[in-house]
């Protein structure tokens, strides 16, 4: 199966700085699979699937602490942690559709899909970033129909009773109330927020970042394929193709802010976290999803220039001297350095280095991010590698790491990933366990609680854990190929995706839309390659001890 990253466009935050309050999550959770043996992960969800339906539906969120619903901030339009994420549309019941389906549970994912399609409406005076609402909402429905409809039901009977495309026609009404943030865009880069029912508010900010302007492609191309409607694909790829153009002519390099009206770059860091990482995982999805000539070709284009002007460290993950393979942040345009911090979104990068096949490189900055986990029983949400210390020390239940150790286990099969899930499941139960869920840590040194649980945790967190001890699931049995969405929703990797019932999707550029078989992408000569991990070494450590010893050195470990 092919990874999701779950990238989050935090632009605000960044403004804000290192002191920021931490962003509070939506919450909820999911029934065990119906397994004689369940991995514990689905126990977890069971509890709290019905605390958010006693304590918090049909609120977005459950405050896991104390153990009620939360919506919109109403009184304070600013506080936009809360509001670009919170639509007052059920956002936790509807983000953990899949993941329902995912662990087996028909009865309880056909409730679900006919509680939301009885009870949601998107015809609301909510303010709500278009990324969030796209990756959360719009992902989640799709993925939800794709299940419904798939006449191999390889999950079990996920149908529902005279479905009639409710869950598509919704997806639809949702992006059309998304499309205004494209309108009146001097670049084709959208605003970052839109009213779902009065369109772009007025004054609004005409600074959105790398990730969230372009990581729509998925969602709105998988929607476009399903109605053989060309817009909402069009204007997500112009979106891409907006950003594309700004990249440095020096480095090739994209920064993470920038202004949709000049293309004028505000925010100058190239980087693989906040506001930029899902903009290169998109790259390649799309071309694995769509079979798009130009997709692969900007994908290859700027792993190169990460490659030549992110990476630091030793050539090789295994062997050599120097310091270990890491990815800093730079200046877009010269690749100096711009500070000495990482942050937690990075860890999506193994997962997303798995599926080029950079499987090595992969090992070695997975790693890097298991030994902070080690050492914090979580990850900060900055981690300042200079001084071996959290900049920013929040952590509110992020999936990238555990994306990551699913995806290395799938690619190498080594047991070392599964004792890597294991250690992070017993961190989740230790530190982060609350009266109604599961809760964001406001300091992983000092064990502090907010009372927030993002519904990414059980899209995402919940689900890559579940499918990394769950060896039979359909998933990696039923010999369907499945991608994961950067908030981990799942979807069939299938040919009518491939073909658009439309042509010249950007007039004039006929070439640059060829087809391209999947098996292309093998070509590319990246560092390494899945043939180079050898099936002896599967019992092997995947990083030598003595490489393994200088990372926990480098995070403070020993």
């Amino acid at each position: 199966p092919l990874g999701s990253n779950r990238s989050r466009c935090r632009c605000a935050e960044e403004q804000r700085g290192p002191g920021a309050a931490p962003s509070p999550p939506p919450g909820g959770a999911l029934q065990k699979r119906p397994h004689s043996e369940v991995p514990p992960v689905s126990r977890r969800d069971a509890a709290g699937s019905a605390a958010y339906m006693q304590h918090a539906f049909p609120s977005d969120e459950l405050d896991p602490l104390h153990c009620c619903g939360r919506g919109p901030d109403r009184d304070d339009p600013s506080n936009l942690n809360i509001n670009d994420v919170l639509g007052n549309y059920s956002l936790t019941l509807i983000d953990a559709l899949d993941t329902l389906a995912v662990m087996g549970n028909s009865s309880e994912f056909q409730k679900a899909v006919k509680l939301v399609i009885d009870t949601v409406s998107f015809d609301k005076d909510s303010t709500v970033q278009v990324f969030e609402a796209t990756i959360r909402v719009l992902g989640s429905l799709l993925s939800a129909h794709i299940i419904i409809t798939d006449a191999k039901q390889p999950f079990g009977d996920m149908t529902i009773k005279d479905y009639d495309n409710e869950l598509l026609h919704m997806a639809h009404d949702l992006a059309v109330r998304l499309l205004p943030a494209f309108e009146n865009t001097k670049t084709g880069i959208p605003y970052p927020r839109v009213n779902l029912k009065k369109g772009v508010p007025p004054n609004s900010n005409n600074e959105t970042c790398t990730a969230g302007a372009g990581s729509l492609l998925v969602e709105f191309g998988i929607l476009s394929r399903l109605l053989g409607d060309s817009t909402f694909e069009w204007v997500a790829r112009r979106a891409v193709k907006a950003l594309w153009s700004l990249r440095s002519n020096n480095t090739g390099l994209l920064g993470n802010v920038v202004n949709i009206q000049t293309g004028h770059w505000v925010g100058k860091q190239s980087g693989l976290g906040a506001g930029s990482d899902s903009f290169y995982e998109y790259l390649l999805k799309s071309y694995i999803l769509f079979g798009e000539k130009e997709d692969l070709e900007m994908f290859i284009d700027a792993y190169q220039n990460i490659q030549n002007h992110l990476r630091r460290g030793r050539e090789a993950c295994n062997e050599g001297e120097g310091d270990p393979p890491l990815y800093v942040n730079v200046n877009m345009f010269t690749g100096q350095l711009m500070n000495t911090w990482i942050d937690s979104l990075q860890a999506f990068f193994p997962g997303l280095q798995v599926l080029i096949g950079d499987v090595e490189d992969a090992i070695c900055l997975h790693a890097f991010y298991y030994a902070i986990w080690k050492r914090y029983g979580a990850l900060p949400e900055r981690y300042n590698w200079q001084l071996q210390a959290p900049d920013v020390p929040f952590y509110p239940l992020r999936p990238e790491l555990v994306e990551s150790t699913y995806l290395l286990y799938q690619a190498t099969k080594n047991p070392f990933y599964l004792h890597v899930g294991m250690d992070i499941l017993q961190s989740l139960e230790k530190y982060t366990k609350a009266k109604c869920g599961y809760a964001t840590l406001h300091h992983v040194v000092e064990k502090t609680k907010e009372d927030r649980m993002e519904s990414f945790f059980l899209s995402e967190t919940c689900k890559y854990l579940y499918l990394l001890f769950d060896e039979d699931n359909p998933v990696h049995k039923s010999g369907n190929k499945y991608m994961f969405t950067t908030e981990g929703h799942i979807v069939s990797v299938d040919e009518r995706f491939r073909n658009s019932l439309w042509q010249d999707i950007l007039p004039g550029e006929e070439d640059s839309t060829e087809k391209v078989k999947p098996n292309e992408l093998k070509a590319v000569n990246f560092s390494s390659n899945c043939n180079r991990v050898p099936d002896e070494r599967r019992y092997l450590l995947p990083l030598k001890s003595n490489y393994m010893r200088q990372i926990d050195r480098m995070v403070g470990l020993i």
